[in-house]
């Protein structure tokens, strides 16, 4: 679950170190007699976040919402899995909630908590390569976490999920990390008015004694972080997209009159996006319009998060908002269907979802991309300094861990992009993209295979190049504008995603 290098790349020491680390973890998996401690599979900017010994084939979630979002909600996760050691013990990532029971097998464990582990001790130690199953009846508390940003969001009307970049732990048990992507079975009971939505496809709903349970089925593996419930008095819109694709979208009632003409455009957009890279890869697309004040609009899968006002009172311009759109539409090719194997390697999916916005706003609306890309380049080396190089970006600081989330992994792996088009060409390129998101489909990709894959299309070993572009210190020159220069008194940054508007995306 680490970095792989390339053999034409230079693998950074600290990428070293996080494999000792790796290995270190692996060896006391069966240490049982030890205190219980918290995990974690290495990654460099989040050592703790995962637990090693096992992988998740499935999730059921099943969540009970009292009718406020103020207090707690009872849930039961089951995990079905398959270990890839002798467990002693099995590590789940869990941080904001009561744990009343768990059964591996339907035998009843024993349980405790270890930093943000829930470390769960069954009858019979687990051979490699068993098939587990793990229930736990837990609460899941929407109430912020001290000290934690994300998790169950607070809106107007009720509740919806932000997760990225380590918080659905914050909301049930998992093993929080994008390298272990699953199947979700996601279930809702709520008090009847309420309208329950998650990602995936609907699968029913019951009614019972003035309550109602909604439940839905992802077709197509998801990271924990993408992960999405919107609980509220919401209207769901219906309508087609390309190939009979189901397009749904979730807007507070109140506020339907304002927002559905943003939402109409969503087929078009993804028409367009389709035409650069193919055919959409998930069961259904839709946006879920939140009466809250997040901060960002959020890429979970098949159901992308936005705030309301964004659409009914943010006084952005038209071309501006549908280039947001398109950036959390991209990410269901780029991060979500092809995921990154570690959070450094999150600039290919930022990257990629700030260059599909660029480019429809230069298409749509006729925002040259060039002009664009020549003010990135002008303060990038101001982004790498207080960022790092987009794909060694700097750790975030303690309690922030959306940190990570700053320009050099947006406009700046986006200028790393534009400096591939420019070095192989547009044909090379765009068969690179289209290719990219086909191989990698429905699983996890490195910086690595970005450059073996890159490497190939192109005809020549492109190491080089890229250990400059996403290593270095410094941005190296652009090739074809050598005239370009780097300035920290350069265009304005907005550091908060590259956004010079106040709209943050992730």
């Amino acid at each position: 679950m680490l970095l792989t290098p390339h053999p034409c790349i230079r693998t950074p020491r600290r990428l070293k170190a996080t494999a000792l680390l790796a290995s270190a973890v692996s060896v006391c998996l069966v240490a049982a007699s030890a205190p219980a401690t918290p995990l974690g599979i290495g990654d460099r900017l989040f050592p703790y976040l995962g637990n090693p010994g096992y992988d998740v084939a499935s999730y059921d979630l099943a969540f009970t919402y009292p009718g406020t979002n103020r207090e707690p909600l009872r849930a039961v996760t089951t995990i079905d899995a398959r270990t890839t050691a002798d467990l002693d013990r099995v590590n789940l990532d869990f941080a904001h909630g009561k744990v009343d029971s768990v059964k591996v097998d339907g035998r009843p464990a024993t349980f405790t908590s270890a930093g943000e582990d829930l470390v769960i001790t069954p009858e019979k130690p687990l051979s490699q390569g068993s098939r587990v199953k793990i229930t736990v009846r837990h609460t899941s508390d929407p109430a912020p976490a001290k000290g934690r940003e994300g998790g169950w969001v607070r809106t107007a009307d009720g509740l919806a999920m932000a997760n990225q970049a380590d918080a659905a732990h914050l909301v049930f048990p998992c093993n929080d990390h994008p390298s272990d992507k699953a199947l979700f079975t996601i279930r809702v009971t709520a008090p009847d008015g309420y309208t329950a939505v998650a990602g995936g496809l609907p699968a029913g709903v019951d009614r019972d004694g003035g309550t109602s349970t909604w439940t839905y089925r992802t077709k197509h593996p998801m990271a924990t972080e993408l992960a999405q419930v919107s609980i509220g008095r919401s209207t769901v819109l219906r309508r087609t997209g390309p190939h009979g694709l189901p397009v749904r979208d979730v807007v507070p009632t109140r506020h339907r009159a304002a927002i559905e003409p943003w939402l109409e455009k969503t087929p078009g957009q993804i028409a367009w996006m389709e035409s650069k890279v193919g055919r959409y890869p998930f069961e259904t697309y839709g946006l879920l319009t939140a009466d809250a004040d997040t901060g960002f609009e959020l890429e979970t899968q098949t159901l992308s998060l936005f705030e309301r006002k964004i659409f009914a009172e943010g006084g952005y311009p038209k071309w501006y908002v549908e280039s947001i759109m398109v950036h959390e539409l991209a990410h269901q090719w780029f991060g979500n269907s092809v995921s990154p194997r570690t959070w450094s390697d999150l600039w290919l999916s930022e990257g990629h979802a700030t260059w599909y916005e660029a480019l429809y706003a230069e298409e749509k609306a006729g925002k040259a991309l060039q002009a664009r890309m020549k003010a990135a380049y002008g303060v990038s080396d101001r982004w790498r300094a207080s960022g790092g190089p987009p794909a060694a970006p700097k750790a975030p600081a303690p309690g922030k861990k959306t940190g990570i989330f700053r320009s050099n992994v947006y406009d700046g792996a986006a200028l790393v992009l534009y400096a591939l088009r420019q070095e192989i060409g547009r044909p090379a390129f765009e068969r690179l993209e289209r290719e990219w998101v086909s191989v990698h489909r429905d699983g996890n990709a490195t910086t690595a295979d970005f450059v073996r894959l890159a490497s190939q299309i192109s005809g020549r070993d492109l190491g080089g190049f890229f250990q400059a572009w996403l290593y270095g210190a410094k941005t190296p020159p652009m090739p074809g504008h050598r005239d370009w220069k780097t300035s920290a008194a350069g265009a304005a940054t907005g550091e908060a995603h590259g956004r010079t508007r106040g709209v943050h995306t992730k």
